[in-house]
C-alpha cells in the first residue's frame, strides 16, 4: 500500500503545484476583469479559452461562481503550497484534516459547476456557452479533474492506513 500511496501523493503534489499558476494567471481574472493587473497576453489567453471551450462563466461570472473564485483566492490558494509540500515530503499525517476540509469544499463547489454546465440554458448569456451535448461534455472534461482529484484526496485521507492510523498513547 505504501507504493500506491507514494504514487498518489506525487499526483496530489502535482495537482497543487499546477493549481497555483492556474489560479493566479487564469481563474482570478474572472474577479478582476479590466483592472489592468494582467498583461494583454494573459487576458487574450483567458478569452481564447472561454471562446474555444464555450465557458462564459470565466468571462461573465455569475455571483455564485464569483463566490467560488473568492474561496479559491482566499481559502484555497494559501493551502496549495502547504499541501504540495506535505505531499512531496510524503507521509505528513498533519495534512489529513486540512486535506479533508479542502477536498470536501472543492468537490462540493465543482459538483455545482458541473451541474450548471450540464443543465443550464446559456442562451441568455452575453458570451456563447455550450449548446450541444458534445460541447457540454468537453467543458465538463476540463473541470472534471478538479472534482476527481479532490475526491481521491478525500478517500485517501479517510481510508489509507498511512493517513488514518490511530496512534497509541505510551503507557507511563
Amino acid at each position: 500500500m505504501a507504493g500506491v500511496t507514494g504514487a498518489v501523493e506525487w499526483v496530489f503534489a502535482l495537482y497543487f503545484l499546477t493549481h497555483i499558476p492556474i489560479t493566479l494567471i487564469i481563474d482570478l481574472q474572472a474577479l478582476l476583469p479590466g483592472a489592468g493587473i494582467y498583461p494583454q497576453s494573459l487576458m487574450e489567453l483567458l478569452k481564447w479559452y472561454a471562446v474555444t471551450f464555450k465557458d462564459p462563466m470565466m468571462l461573465e461570472p455569475p455571483a455564485w461562481f464569483k463566490s467560488f473564485i473568492y474561496c479559491e483566492a482566499f481559502l484555497q490558494m494559501p493551502f496549495f503550497p502547504i499541501a504540495a509540500y506535505a505531499f512531496l515530503k510524503g507521509g505528513c499525517k498533519w495534512i489529513r484534516t486540512p486535506a479533508i476540509i479542502y477536498s470536501t469544499h472543492v468537490a462540493t463547489t465543482v459538483f455545482s459547476i458541473l451541474a450548471h454546465i450540464l443543465f443550464h440554458d446559456f442562451s441568455a448569456s452575453k458570451h456563447q456557452g455550450p449548446e450541444t451535448q458534445q460541447e457540454r461534455l468537453t467543458l465538463v472534461a476540463i473541470y472534471a479533474p478538479y472534482l476527481l482529484i479532490p475526491i481521491l484526496i478525500l478517500f485517501t485521507m479517510l481510508y489509507s492506513p498511512q493517513y488514518n492510523q490511530v496512534e497509541k498513547k505510551k503507557k507511563k
